[in-house]
C-alpha cells in the first residue's frame, strides 16, 4: 500500500509595491483552496539570486516586486497569518530559519509563541543557514554545523527545563542560570524539522529532528539519505519512523510547452544553478564558475555578482541541471516526477511556484492556473 503525501505551500516573503500582506495572503488562500495541509515561509535577509538581474528586462515580476532582497521577517508574518486567517487549519512553519544570526533562545521563544497562536499547529524548520545571511551582518561564518548542533542542544535544554534555571557549557551558546518559563501548548512543543544534506547534518537530524528537509532534488538520492537518517535515529535511541520525511520542490510549469521552455531558458532561472555545488555541475559535464571546490548555496554571496558576470554564468548553466533542480513540465508530468519522491519514502511535500519568474509578467500570472492543477493532483497521490 502506498502512503499518501501531505502537501504544503511555500511563500518566499518578499515585499512588494503593495506591501508584504497581499502576496502572502494570496498564496495562503491558494494553498487553502487547493486543500494543502501546511503553509511555509522562508527566512532570509536577502535573496539567493544576483539582485543585479532583478529588473523588468529579465523578469516580469520586478514590476511589482522592485527589490528581490527586500525580505520581510518570517515569524512576524506567520503571527499575522495565525491571527488574521480563521478559515482552514493549515499548519504554519518556517522553512527554514538558521542558527547563526538568531540566538536559539529567541528562536525557541518565537516557535512556542506561534505554537500558542496556531493552537498547536506550528513547525520550527531550522538549518545551518548560508554565508550570505550571516557574514555580511557580522555573524562569524565558521563551524556552521557545530554551531547548529549546539543550537539544537540549547533549544531542547530550554524546552526540557520546566521553567527551572538552566546552566550549560557551550562554545557558541552558553547558558548561565537561564530560564525558559513559556509553557508548551497543551503539553506539546512545536515540531522541529531539520534541513540536512551532508552526513553530519543527517546524523544531527536523526538525533534532534521531528521532520527532515533534504538538500537533494533527485528521488533516488532522497531514498538513500532517508535510510541514513533512519539509521542515525536508531543510533540515537529514537524510533526512526517518528521523523517525518519531507522535501521542498519548486515547480516550473505553464499553459503550454512553449511557455515552459521560455522560463526554463530565462537567465534568472538558469542562475539558480549557481546555488548547486561544483560536484553537481560536474555530473552534467560542466565546470562551476565559482571553482572546482565550490560547495553551493551555503557559500554563495549573489549580491556581489554584477549583471555582466551573471549573464556569463547563466550562459554556462547546464540545462539538465536546471531541470534537475526544479520539477519541470505540464501538470501531469510534474506529478509523475514528484510521485517518485513519495515512492522513495517522502511523506510531506512542500512546493513553491517558480512560474512567477517568467520574463513576462502576464505569463508569470498565467502560470498560477497550471500550478494550482499540480497542487490538486498531488493531493490525490
Amino acid at each position: 500500500m502506498v502512503t499518501s503525501l501531505r502537501i504544503g505551500v511555500m511563500h518566499n516573503t518578499i515585499n512588494s509595491r503593495f506591501g508584504p500582506k497581499p502576496l502572502i495572503q494570496a498564496d495562503y488562500m491558494t494553498g487553502l483552496a487547493a486543500g494543502a495541509d501546511s503553509f511555509w515561509v522562508a527566512d532570509h535577509l536577502n535573496s539567493v539570486l544576483p539582485p543585479s538581474m532583478w529588473t523588468p528586462k529579465y523578469v516580469g515580476a520586478a514590476k511589482i516586486i522592485p527589490k528581490m532582497d527586500a525580505h520581510v521577517e518570517p515569524w512576524t508574518m506567520l503571527g499575522y497569518l495565525a491571527g488574521h486567517n480563521k478559515m482552514g487549519r493549515m499548519t504554519l512553519g518556517v522553512a527554514v530559519t538558521d542558527t547563526g544570526r538568531r540566538n536559539p533562545a529567541v528562536t525557541a521563544q518565537a516557535a512556542v509563541t506561534l505554537q500558542h497562536l496556531t493552537r498547536g499547529r506550528a513547525i520550527l524548520g531550522i538549518g545551518t543557514g548560508e554565508r550570505e545571511g550571516n557574514e555580511p551582518y557580522g555573524v562569524e561564518w565558521s563551524k556552521p554545523v557545530g554551531r547548529f548542533e549546539e543550537a539544537m542542544a540549547t533549544i531542547r535544554a530550554l524546552w526540557d527545563s520546566d521553567g527551572e534555571l538552566v546552566s550549560r557549557e557551550s562554545p557558541f551558546f552558553p547558558l548561565r542560570n537561564a530560564t525558559f518559563a513559556l509553557t508548551p501548548y497543551k503539553g506539546k512543543w512545536p515540531e522541529i524539522w531539520i534541513a540536512a544534506h551532508g552526513p553530519r547534518m543527517i546524523r544531527a537530524a536523526g538525533r534532534y529532528g521531528d521532520g527532515w528537509f533534504p538538500g537533494t532534488t533527485r528521488a533516488d538520492e532522497y531514498g538513500q539519505q532517508l535510510n541514513d537518517l533512519r539509521a542515525a535515529a536508531s543510533d540515537a535511541g529514537r524510533d526512526p519512523t517518528s521523523i517525518t520525511p519531507a522535501g521542498i520542490r519548486f515547480i516550473l510549469t505553464g499553459r503550454s510547452q512553449d511557455e515552459i521552455d521560455e522560463i526554463l531558458d530565462s537567465e534568472l532561472v538558469k542562475l539558480f544553478v549557481l546555488n548547486s555545488s561544483a560536484k553537481d555541475w560536474e555530473r552534467h559535464g560542466a565546470q562551476h564558475p565559482m571553482g572546482p571546490d565550490f560547495k553551493g548555496v551555503q557559500d554563495l554571496i549573489p549580491q556581489l555578482i554584477d549583471e555582466e558576470s551573471a549573464l556569463k554564468y547563466a550562459a554556462m548553466a547546464p540545462r539538465g541541471l536546471v531541470k534537475e533542480l526544479f520539477a519541470v513540465g505540464m501538470p501531469d508530468e510534474i506529478v509523475d516526477q514528484l510521485s517518485l519522491f513519495r515512492d522513495n519514502g517522502m511523506r510531506c511535500l512542500v512546493v513553491g511556484n517558480m512560474g512567477a519568474l517568467h520574463p513576462k509578467l502576464s505569463k508569470s500570472a498565467a502560470a498560477m492556473t497550471p500550478y494550482v492543477k499540480v497542487l490538486r493532483r498531488l493531493k490525490k497521490l
